[in-house]
């Protein structure tokens, strides 16, 4: 156990078909499985995981290709599929006599939780994907599709800076505010606001972890999660319990369309967030508070 905050920290590994997870929990009440995305591990969630374990049990972890978690062999390309098993089986741990957690990921994590819902629904409350950049929902899928298939060629010619410059290019501006249940474009989009939150300092070792975690995030797992195709029949079955989720800034970036256009075919209104794409790191309090609006708590 560690402390982090006025909370205390409760680390553990869990061995799970090909890899060895690390996570960490925090705080007691309802199961709640914040989720990295990108290449992210659970770092990422210090500071949202600490507002939240007043009322949750907070469980964050390391994907099985990232930072303190182990693959069994060498890193390949990623499969959506066990990435969402792992998470339905950290649930198994800390919930084992069958109850119900919430999940929340964004981005490619958010991927990962459309995935979760659509094959174990039995396990979740209520599940909330933020910005899920699944562009095979897409009309104009092809123009995604080459984009991050772009992006990994430049990483593998040219580096990861290159690749990231290449990424935030093709994403796009947010462009003019897209009102909820508009159609928009998106990725991060963050914009200057004097009045915004100022971040907390990021932990220098966790960015350290991630920025190591880079190279398989571009190399691994960029193309196969983003050209994950939702299965729309079994989300609409649970419907009710899921939250598509987009950043208020936004607007019309290509990571932003894909929510809109989901949540379109389900019947559903995009729910917004503070900041942008990556709203979790802008305003972590604000964005905090909103997860905890529509988780009910």
């Amino acid at each position: 156990m560690t402390e982090q905050g006025s909370t205390t920290v409760r680390t553990g590994t869990l061995e799970v078909p090909g890899a060895t997870l690390y996570y960490e929990v925090r705080g007691a009440g309802p199961v709640l499985v914040l989720m990295p995305g990108g290449s992210a591990d659970a770092g990422l969630y210090g500071p949202l995981a600490e507002h939240l374990a007043d009322r949750w049990t907070v469980l964050t972890y390391d994907p099985r290709c990232y930072s303190r978690s182990r693959l069994a062999a060498p890193v390949a390309d990623q499969r959506v599929e066990d990435h969402s098993d792992d998470v339905r089986r950290l649930i198994d741990l800390v919930c084992p006599d069958g109850e119900r957690a919430s999940v929340f990921g964004s981005s490619a994590s958010a991927v990962v939780a459309l995935d979760l819902l659509s094959r174990h629904p039995e396990r979740l409350d209520r599940v909330v994907a933020h910005e899920p950049p699944v562009v095979e929902v897409l009309p104009d899928a092809s123009v995604g599709r080459a984009l991050f298939a772009e992006v990994r060629a430049v990483f593998r010619r040219d580096g990861a800076q290159a690749a990231s410059a290449t990424m935030s290019a093709g994403i796009g501006d947010p462009g003019p505010a897209v009102g909820r249940g508009a159609s928009g474009t998106g990725w991060e989009g963050p914009q200057e606001d004097p009045a915004a939150e100022l971040p907390p300092p990021p932990d220098p070792e966790a960015l350290r972890r991630m920025r190591a975690n880079n190279p398989v995030f571009l190399e691994h797992m960029l193309c196969p999660f983003t050209g994950y195709v939702p299965d729309t029949t079994a989300l609409a079955a649970g419907v009710e319990r899921l939250v598509l989720a987009v950043g208020e800034e936004s607007g019309r970036q290509l990571t932003a369309r894909p929510v809109r256009v989901l949540a379109e075919q389900l019947g559903r209104e995009a729910v917004e967030f503070p900041g942008g794409h990556v709203g979790v790191v802008q305003r972590p309090a604000a964005f905090a508070a909103t997860l905890r609006k529509v988780l009910g708590g």
